[in-house]
């Protein structure tokens, strides 16, 4: 299993980014798949996760409002819309797919097996 995230950029506070996370190889056919970020210094935060299925999504209280989760089965793509950007959002965003699982236990990165190499999302 493969994942290649896209989409960092520098902006300005108050913008918007779209982060793409384009997925590859054998995954289960139920999966959950989330973003994370880390902060140099700080523990890898989970920031949003989804799962197949019913789409059930779950939001880190710093982010909820502002972020969205969305995933493109068909394009094997999983999205992070983040709007009303702060500068405490700069962070190296990763994301991750691994088995359908309980959102609650997908908040924290031992959740998963599969990552992404990163995307840098500086705001200033």
């Amino acid at each position: 299993v493969q994942l290649v995230e896209s989409g960092g950029a520098s902006v300005q506070a108050g913008g918007s980014l779209r982060l793409s996370c384009q997925v590859s190889g054998d995954i289960s056919s139920s999966y959950c798949m989330g973003w994370f970020r880390l902060i140099p210094g700080k523990e890898r935060e989970g920031v949003a996760s989804i799962n197949s299925g019913d789409d059930a999504t779950l939001y880190a209280g710093s982010v909820t409002g502002r972020f969205t989760i969305s995933r493109d089965s068909a394009k094997n793509t999983l999205y992070l819309q983040m709007n009303s950007l702060k500068p405490e959002d700069t962070a190296m965003y990763s994301c991750a797919v691994d088995s359908w699982q309980p959102l609650e236990i997908a908040r924290e990165e031992g959740a998963f097996r599969y990552w992404g190499q990163g995307t840098q999302v500086t705001v200033s």
